[in-house]
């Protein structure tokens, strides 16, 4: 259960979270938690509080509440601060109320998926700041933990980013290799535009400027430009820009947070970063009774 005020805003779960859920906490308990089944008493009672121990954006409080829901849907989650929150060291986030057993059974997978979750929400809420006023965005990709797209993905939303294709099936992103099988640019971006819906765009990653204008002349509705230095950037907005295309414009590859600031301000539209979701560190939380 989850405290009316601060309900979960994920409704109905995706099966694909509550798979991921129940998988963790079948890896995590096997046979049965020795330890809690050996010390606590089937009838003990607790009240534990979930803690920031140190500056976090917080994400994941609906996915914690869920773990809980699946162990033992008698036990009580009552957030206390809303998704996307930037809260301070020593703030209390959330009371657990419940059977003192399926609390211990089930707090290292809820604090596993909400110390993940803030930890990308954090990195994310810095990029954001860093190119806030630039008018271009931080979107995420897809290199995401097997299993945990959906979550993760939230957590960038919750920490003021955008998310890019969730996966294969929701967007056409024409990359080296499909060029490279296809036999050039041009081929691929037209038999893609053959085979897809007429409301889809269509991406294509370009490496150099001579491919932004293949993918100019083929009318590609959003161009991302791959590993270029900034001044390249800066000329491949002003071309894009120049021939009268509405085509949107990536930029991803070799971003920083220290250099993300410069690379908004050469005009393109959207900094894609893969680093949101695989190099974000967990943040520091802990439960306790």
């Amino acid at each position: 259960m989850v405290h009316a005020d601060f309900a979960p805003i994920i409704q109905p779960m995706p099966s694909q979270v509550d798979r991921l859920i129940r998988l963790a906490l079948d890896e995590d308990i096997g046979t049965g938690d020795l330890t809690t089944s050996a010390c606590i008493s089937p009838e003990a009672q607790v009240t534990a509080r979930v803690l920031a121990k140190e500056v976090l954006v917080l994400a994941g409080m609906p996915f914690f509440a869920r773990v809980f829901a699946l162990l033992d849907p008698t036990v009580l989650v009552e957030p206390l601060f809303a998704e996307g929150t930037l809260l301070p060291p020593g703030t209390v986030v959330a009371h657990v109320r419940g059977s003192a057993r399926s609390v211990l059974i089930g707090e290292r997978t809820a604090l596993n998926i909400i110390q993940r979750l803030s930890g990308t929400a954090t990195v994310t809420r810095r990029w954001v700041e860093a190119i806030a006023g630039t008018g271009a965005r931080v979107c995420d990709t897809r290199k995401t933990s097997p299993g945990m797209r959906f979550m993760q993905k939230y957590a960038v939303r919750m920490g003021g980013g955008s998310n890019h294709r969730f996966g294969l099936d929701s967007g056409v992103l024409i990359k080296d290799n499909h060029i490279a099988a296809a036999g050039s640019l041009t081929a691929a971006v037209e038999r893609a535009r053959r085979v897809a819906p007429h409301l889809m765009k269509i991406e294509v990653e370009v490496t150099s400027l001579e491919e932004l204008d293949q993918a100019i002349a083929v009318r590609a509705d959003i161009v991302l430009l791959d590993n270029m230095k900034n001044e390249v950037m800066a000329e491949a907005v002003r071309r894009v820009r120049a021939s009268g295309s509405s085509m949107l414009i990536e930029a991803s590859g070799g971003l920083t947070l220290e250099r993300a600031r410069s690379v908004a301000e050469t005009g393109v539209d959207l900094l894609s970063v893969g680093a949101l979701t695989h190099s974000s560190p967990s943040a520091d939380l802990s439960l306790d009774f």
